[in-house]
């Protein structure tokens, strides 16, 4: 057994430390298997010595953020223990950046994620950003608050949010109204981002200007986008032939977003996904950047991430099941 004494200098922190009704700290304990009490401004961890040491560098870790002003929830305190039980305690440090933009409400956008940093680096540094990953880690929301930061900064003109209208099929027609009232359903999660970063008057006003555009994928065809962000969403249901050309739409002094989950296609069988195939022709490119986010980078509700760990973990025993199946039917076949 081993006990721990932390030192807390101020009263906030250990107030912010624990949680709404202790919540931090229980995850803690049962996560590590630990005891912690809280004694003046002295917190008390004991138990077995590993755990004991686990539990003491993920608080470490916590008064850290604490220190740079973030809000400790249960996704970044989950997010630091698995980093703890990782040994990668240290490279949490690397989340110390400045804030992305701010957005229409004054709220400060920033990465939460080891996995998020890389992302935003890429898109930083390299003119194409492919992106691919599971639902709630943050690849459209990124995206487009790097547009802004972008646009903020006057480094292009234009914001060009586009994702195909894909409805087991590209087939607006049934919709009512015209082109706008047609794709609105299936641009709107673009929509909500660009609301939340710039405030539906302002949004209003670029978009009058020309400075915004959110259009389905087929009207990219035929254009040279130059000083423009493009961010392609949902590229996972694009086609070969839809990828290749809206790839070769960059223009000079362009940026190229492009993000998808691959596990979320929704092309008739006979389509390849462009998504999945440009991730392997493009891979080795210079400035063209290939980041790909797991179950870990989910910042939504805990649920999201063992769902999509569950799905993970059910396509691999299915894809095992129908291997074995297949060299089972050949041998059988060889023996007849």
């Amino acid at each position: 057994m081993l006990e721990q004494v932390i030192n807390i200098d101020r009263m906030e922190h250990t107030l912010a430390l624990f949680g709404s009704f202790d919540e931090n700290i229980k995850l803690l304990q049962s996560e590590f298997h630990v005891t912690i009490m809280s004694r003046g401004s002295d917190i008390k961890v004991s138990g077995e010595v590993e755990n004991v040491l686990l539990a003491q560098k993920a608080i470490e870790q916590m008064l850290v953020a604490l220190n740079r002003g973030e809000t400790l929830n249960e996704q970044n305190v989950r997010y630091i223990i698995s980093m703890v039980k990782e040994g990668k305690a240290e490279s949490l440090t690397q989340l110390v950046t400045d804030c992305i933009c701010i957005t229409s409400k004054g709220k400060p956008v920033k990465v939460k994620t080891l996995g998020q940093k890389n992302y935003t680096e890429a898109i930083k540094n390299n003119t194409i950003t492919l992106s691919v990953g599971p639902a709630g880690t943050g690849k459209t929301y990124l995206a487009v608050a790097m547009a802004v930061r972008a646009f903020r900064a006057n480094e292009i003109n234009r914001i060009i949010l586009t994702r195909p209208a894909v409805e087991a099929g590209e087939k607006l027609g049934f919709l009512p109204g015209d082109l706008q009232n047609k794709v609105d359903p299936y641009l709107r999660p673009l929509y909500d981002a660009l609301f939340d970063m710039m405030g539906a008057e302002h949004f209003q006003r670029y978009l009058e200007r020309g400075n915004i555009e959110v259009a389905p994928l087929a009207y990219m065809r035929g254009r040279t986008l130059d000083d423009s962000f493009i961010i392609l969403d949902e590229a996972q249901n694009t086609t070969s032939e839809q990828m290749k050309m809206f790839l070769t739409r960059l223009g000079f002094n362009s940026k190229i977003v492009i993000t998808g989950d691959v596990t979320q296609i929704d092309l008739p069988d006979r389509h390849k996904s462009g998504l999945i195939e440009a991730t392997k022709v493009l891979k080795g490119i210079e400035d063209i950047a290939i980041v790909r986010f797991t179950d870990k980078d989910v910042v939504r509700h805990k649920l999201v991430q063992d769902i999509v760990r569950a799905y993970d973990q059910y396509y691999k025993e299915d894809k095992k099941g129908h291997a074995e199946s297949k060299s089972s039917h050949k041998q059988q076949t060889k023996r007849g």
